[in-house]
């Protein structure tokens, strides 16, 4: 069976198989190969994955055995925090002004980052850069919004995302700064920066300043990350710009 996935990669980044095959020196005919359902030996489904910048478990999901799967997840995590307020203030910073390429937010309210000029600054910054930036932030109109209200004992949440919608409006319109609205119920939050994210997870009557926050990054044959990423792309796709 083609590997639609691999094959799916390299025409987003205007790859050939010509030039693959040279950038990890193989042969071209081994590059259609794959293409054509063939898996690679490790070294260089690793290579062509780096070359792609995408995961190794993504384009060979059956490559990996469960335990190799499961161990490499395991090193995906770097720290886990009991509450959103013990995430040291400098981290959240820090962990934004490390990205270079993506920075991405899925929340409700997010009121914490938005009321932070330091943060504006950094996607500022970011943005000028080259980088993409994308704030996800809930529909306070949605139905979903007043349910996390009555979940999590919050007054007002659709109030907080009003706050923060103004707190943000000086990034309104700046390239590489992009605003959706999403109606989607959230299990976690979400803030990417590149390879790494903090995960705050939603927990059934409790805010989410007081759950937990998985600090994570991307590891070649991990799957955890991935799956975070995978779950932002679609909030994004399905969400509705700001206008």
């Amino acid at each position: 069976m083609p590997n639609e996935r691999l094959r799916t990669a390299m025409l987003e980044r205007g790859i050939t198989p010509a030039a693959l095959a040279e950038a990890i020196k193989v042969d071209a005919k081994s590059v259609e190969r794959w293409i054509s359902g063939r898996t690679p030996y490790r070294r260089h489904r690793y290579a062509v994955a780096a070359q792609l910048q995408v995961d190794e478990v993504y384009l060979w999901p059956d490559a990996l055995g469960a335990d190799q799967v499961a161990s490499a997840s395991e090193s995906e995590i770097i720290n886990i925090y009991p509450h959103r307020w013990a995430v040291p203030s400098e981290l959240w910073r820090n962990f934004f002004d490390n990205a270079e390429h993506e920075i991405g937010i899925l929340v409700y309210s997010g009121l914490f980052l938005s009321e932070d000029a330091g943060v504006h600054r950094i996607f500022r910054e970011k943005a000028d850069a080259g980088a993409r930036v994308r704030i996800l932030l809930g529909d306070p109109t949605a139905d979903v919004v007043e349910q996390r209200n009555a979940d999590e004992g919050i007054e007002s949440l659709a109030s907080k995302i009003k706050n923060a919608l103004v707190m943000y409006r000086p990034l309104f319109g700046l390239d590489g700064i992009e605003f959706r609205l999403h109606r989607t119920v959230l299990y976690n939050s979400i803030y990417r920066a590149d390879d790494q994210l903090l995960v705050n997870t939603h927990i059934y009557g409790t805010p989410a300043s007081q759950a937990p926050v998985f600090h994570l990054r991307r590891v070649a044959g991990g799957g955890m990350v991935s799956t975070y990423v995978d779950s932002f792309e679609r909030v994004w796709d399905e969400a509705r710009p700001l206008e």
